[in-house]
């Protein structure tokens, strides 16, 4: 397959995976099997896709841009087990789009553009979509995000919102001379696993209101931030925590946020 004559759209943050070493690792770390349906989201010239059709029983492919068409058919000739819907992953109904096949693991797999890499990894969550593992190749700095603990730089409403659902690990860098066109900055893979027990939560969107609440202005503390709340029972809560008001959302653990959330 040529990928010279492709008129990659950097509106779409195009960057093909053309190092096979690199494509490998990620399908390894996929633990597919003929009893598994993968999404994966942007197949792009189809470096991942043929390598996933080979293993799993069924793919679904979500894929932008329609000019792709040509060179997905050709590269998944020789695979029944292959649909590409050519439309925005963000727009499809992912969950009747899944319904009809027969799986007992659903597994996500992607190169994201930074663009809408959070708001993909939301649909999935939001729409109750929950694969069981995602194994997401991203820029190493929203990797780190995705990844932080607390009290450090990178610790965010997202590194909460994520890990409440997933046990996520970075796994490996991937250079940015792997793709083409080259990227300015790496990449990172990174594998979430969904966890099998997750903290008990009274009210799902008062729990995501609350984080995003707490982390809205990153220099402010809770005090601040969370002005609307009854301030006197957040307080309460901070305080077994050895924490008061004057706390920034950063210093806050996981198991904080659900027991504030659970009791305001």
């Amino acid at each position: 397959m040529d990928l010279k004559n492709i008129n990659f759209k950097k509106s779409l943050g195009q960057n093909f995976l053309i190092d096979k070493n690199i494509v490998d690792k990620i399908i390894n770390s996929a633990q597919i099997d003929r009893e598994t349906l993968v999404i994966e989201i942007g197949p792009g010239s189809g470096a991942l896709s043929k390598s996933i059709a080979s293993l799993c029983g069924n793919l679904i492919c979500y894929e932008i841009d329609k000019s792709l068409k040509t060179i997905l058919d050709e590269e998944l000739a020789d695979f029944n087990n292959v649909l590409v819907k050519y439309e925005d992953f963000l727009n499809a109904d992912v969950l009747k789009d899944i319904k009809d096949y027969s799986y007992k693991k659903l597994i996500v797999v992607a190169n994201l553009p930074y663009y809408v890499t959070t708001p993909i990894i939301n649909k999935l969550i939001i729409d109750n979509i929950m694969p069981s593992l995602m194994v997401l190749m991203v820029q190493k700095e929203v990797a780190d995000r995705f990844c932080a603990k607390k009290s450090s730089k990178n610790y965010n409403s997202l590194s909460v919102f994520l890990q409440y659902h997933y046990d996520i690990n970075p796994l490996f860098i991937v250079s940015n001379n792997c793709f083409i066109p080259k990227p300015k900055v790496d990449s990172c893979v990174v594998r979430f696993k969904l966890k099998d027990e997750k903290l008990p939560v009274n009210d799902i969107n008062k729990f995501y209101k609350l984080i995003r609440d707490s982390f809205r202005f990153k220099r402010k503390n809770l005090k601040n931030n969370l002005s609307s709340y009854d301030l006197d029972k957040v307080n309460l809560i901070l305080s077994k925590y050895g924490f008061d008001l004057t706390a920034r959302a950063e210093e806050l653990d996981l198991n904080i946020f659900v027991d504030i959330a659970n009791n305001i």
